[in-house]
């Protein structure tokens, strides 16, 4: 078979990556699979061994509130920004009540008071908070993204690295009227907003 180079087979995100392109080119000697399979490894066995998940929200907050800082540059004031601003609040607010929460059950776990139930239940809680960051919907068009916070836009182009459903209204609009336009992106300023209230609802106990 003749051989080919990268340049000759442009496999990035294509379904054309083959076994003897990965073997040739990628990764010849699977250093770089050793290394992701030992970091994921090491990842379960961390989790595994802690009673409390390792999530912080309060470090989420933070980069939701710079996403939507560098969001508010690329757009104009007829686009309201205000729902998302709002439902981080809220979630840094959930975010905040849960650390003083862990705080005290740390405590209660360090005298040997029995608090397997309410560690139990702070876990559901921390999980579930990550599920409302998604949308049974997905993204228009690409139903199979579900997750409104991150996920790769539809134009490779795209400023935005973050909020994909606002990345690809934003990269779409330009096919439409000024109305339509600002319609389509507002849309999806309220669908991430919801979302991020469903991920405080949950910090907060509201898991239905």
């Amino acid at each position: 078979m003749e051989s080919y180079t990268c340049s000759d087979f442009p496999v990035y995100h294509t379904a054309f990556d083959s076994y003897e392109w990965l073997t040739k080119h990628a990764d010849p000697l699977f250093h770089r699979h050793v290394a992701v399979a030992g970091i994921w490894g090491l990842l379960a066995l961390h989790l595994a061994d802690e009673s409390i998940l390792p999530f912080d929200y309060l470090t989420y907050v933070e980069q939701l509130q710079r996403h939507t800082g560098c969001l508010s540059k690329l757009l104009d004031r007829s686009i309201s920004l205000h729902p998302i601003v709002n439902s981080i609040q809220e979630l840094a607010s959930a975010a905040r009540g849960v650390e003083y929460e862990i705080k005290q059950l740390r405590e209660q776990e360090s005298r040997g008071d029995h608090v397997d139930l309410k560690l139990r239940a702070l876990n559901d809680r921390l999980m579930l908070a990550e599920r409302g960051f998604l949308d049974v919907e997905g993204l228009q068009g690409r139903q199979w993204f579900k997750h409104l916070i991150y996920g790769p836009p539809s134009d490779y182009e795209s400023k935005l690295e973050f909020f994909p459903g606002i990345a690809d209204a934003l990269s779409q609009s330009t096919r439409k009227s000024q109305q339509n336009r600002q319609a389509a992106i507002q849309h999806e300023v309220w669908r991430v907003a919801r979302a991020i209230e469903r991920a405080a609802g949950a910090l907060q106990g509201n898991l239905t």
